[in-house]
């Protein structure tokens, strides 16, 4: 079992390899909007699996993915002697090709997210004008000694301790 670090080194290799081959030597039309995205390689060294996206010809166009994969089916034997030759390893890996989804779900993300800033937006919108229903604090009621006199101070604020008595603060005058 190969340590994850040469794993990971050869899977980046393995990608640069591949992506070269298709962009450079390998001659098939069906290959020419493949990207490779990445490439991973199993503990033991013997299966790399490479992923890849597809583009349309221009923006409109839907890519063709099937053509694609048959494309990378049939150049998969050549792909995997460019890819022994270019790492010298004993053991040449078998290479898998899966469609890559991630730009996929980035996009789908993306959407969500312009929808919840829309939603935002609107209820900013809606929240622009609006008034509280009531009194702006309705649970707050000022607190009175027993003899009548108001304790909160002249902003509103109570402040009486707990029992009731007058406190202002640690230095209150009453030294002991």
């Amino acid at each position: 079992m190969a340590d994850p670090a040469r794993a990971r080194r050869l899977a980046k290799r393995i990608a640069t390899i591949v992506a070269t081959a298709i962009d450079h030597e390998i001659k098939d039309p069906r290959l020419a909007f493949v990207t490779v995205t990445d490439a991973k390689v199993t503990a033991d060294l013997h299966d790399a699996t490479v992923y890849y996206t597809v583009r349309g010809e221009n923006l409109d166009a839907e890519p063709d993915l099937a053509a694609a994969a048959a494309g990378l089916e049939k150049a998969k034997g050549v792909l995997r002697s460019k890819v022994g030759a270019g790492t010298g390893v004993r053991f040449t890996p078998t290479l898998t090709f899966v469609t890559d989804t991630v730009p996929d779900t980035a996009r789908h993300m993306e959407e969500l997210l312009e929808r919840a800033r829309a939603a935002d937006e609107e209820l900013a919108k809606a929240r622009e004008g609006a008034a509280p229903a009531g009194e702006p604090d309705p649970y707050k009621e000022p607190r009175t000694r027993p003899d009548g006199d108001d304790l909160s101070g002249p902003d509103g604020d109570d402040r009486s301790g707990p029992d009731g008595d007058d406190r202002s603060g640690p230095d209150d005058g009453d030294d002991l």
